[in-house]
């Protein structure tokens, strides 16, 4: 079931999606948490640094999983998603680190360090709370609109239009990873509870298509239809679309 609130701004969103996260680790200490990067999740990271240097929460026995993360950029490199966690949220709260779990950009063995992550979720018990981001195509994390939705953790070859909207983060877009590790779509369904945070006009159509359109691999998203427990949160220019 896919329940949609719409958010004054990227500031209530981050509270609203936070206090989900805050409220899943007061119910379950041990919680597993799958994580995501991009400049739409860090109000989130903010609010919980914030709640745990207020003393609201204690993330101690927490574990992490991160989606996705680019192949071949070490884990000190400024654009990888290890240290972009690092830097937005784990440096502030108190996971241990190596309760925290990022795909290795630099694994010899590709297919081994998909398929070992996999296997660290499920021995984890799962994903309790996942967080989403949306990309203007309707991709989540690394997957990209596709002839079939992809199953289980996976290398993929980033779309020029992934690319083109990553790029602002590097010198040029020709230092933009071409590959990533990410994620599967199945792997994305099996968590507990999904939030999947979108802002701005550029994500209406997109929404639109997530909430409102045919289930279908062209837009990866809308398979969250068929997710029992998914909250939505946006803000009303992207929400701008949504007919109901």
């Amino acid at each position: 079931m896919m329940k949609v609130h719409i958010c004054k701004d990227t500031e209530a969103m981050g509270k609203a999606a936070a206090a989900l996260f805050i409220a899943c680790v007061e119910e379950k200490p041990n919680a597993v948490l799958g994580l995501a990067t991009g400049s739409t999740p860090i109000p989130t990271y903010s609010e919980m640094a914030k709640a745990y240097q207020t003393g609201v929460i204690d993330f101690s026995k927490v574990t992490t999983f991160n989606l996705d993360e680019y192949v071949g950029l070490a884990p000190t490199h400024e654009q990888s998603y290890r240290y972009f966690m690092e830097t937005n949220l784990f440096k502030h709260i108190n996971i241990p680190t190596e309760s925290t779990h990022v795909l290795s950009g630099l694994a010899a063995d590709p297919e081994a360090e998909c398929g070992n992550y996999e296997a660290m979720i499920d021995a984890a018990g799962g994903i309790d709370l996942q967080i989403l981001g949306l990309g203007n195509n309707g991709h989540i994390a690394f997957n990209e609109p596709a002839d079939a939705f992809a199953a289980t953790t996976h290398t993929v070859t980033l779309t020029e239009s992934t690319i083109e909207a990553n790029k602002r983060f590097f010198e040029s877009a020709d230092e933009v990873p071409r590959k990533a590790y990410t994620m599967g779509i199945g792997s994305i369904m099996k968590a507990k509870k999904i939030v999947l945070l979108a802002n701005g006009a550029a994500k209406a159509d997109a929404v639109a298509a997530m909430v409102e359109g045919p289930v279908t691999p062209q837009c990866p998203a809308s398979i969250l239809q068929f997710h029992p427990n998914v909250v939505v949160l946006v803000d009303e220019a992207a929400a701008a679309k949504l007919t109901k």
